[in-house]
């Protein structure tokens, strides 16, 4: 009885690595997306907190996939809506520094990801 229980554990254990190596070649087998990208056009234009001061910037957003890219196209409007905001709440004397730079790109991928969400449910269009 013992040895017939212990071949019944082999084989299902054999049985799930078999299942598990199946996943793993599926997995490898799935098509990669190709990259998607959009530009948040025309050009985005905010006044800096300090006076007199603006920042003028382009925004493109990758995806994976023509999906993402239509979901984006979609919500266009929302998403530069947002970047108006963030842009507005910048000062001069910290988007002159790398730093501040890599900062404000932070929050931006944040931001967006936070409006998608909210719009499609899904953070990781972007």
């Amino acid at each position: 009885m013992r040895f017939v229980s212990l071949v019944l554990l082999i084989s299902l254990l054999a049985a799930s690595f078999n299942a598990l190596a199946a996943d793993d070649e599926e997995a490898e087998k799935a098509p990669k997306l190709p990259a998607v990208y959009h530009s948040l056009s025309p050009s985005q234009v905010a006044n800096l907190q300090e006076h007199r001061k603006y920042i003028r910037c382009d925004v493109q957003l990758m995806t994976k996939g023509d999906e993402n890219a239509a979901k984006i196209k979609m919500h266009d409007a929302a998403l530069r809506h947002e970047m108006l905001l963030l842009l507005g709440d910048q000062k001069n004397k910290e988007l002159k520094t790398p730093s501040g730079k890599e900062k404000l790109l932070k929050q931006a991928l944040k931001s967006l990801q936070q409006v998608i969400e909210t719009l499609e449910g899904d953070k990781e269009i972007i």
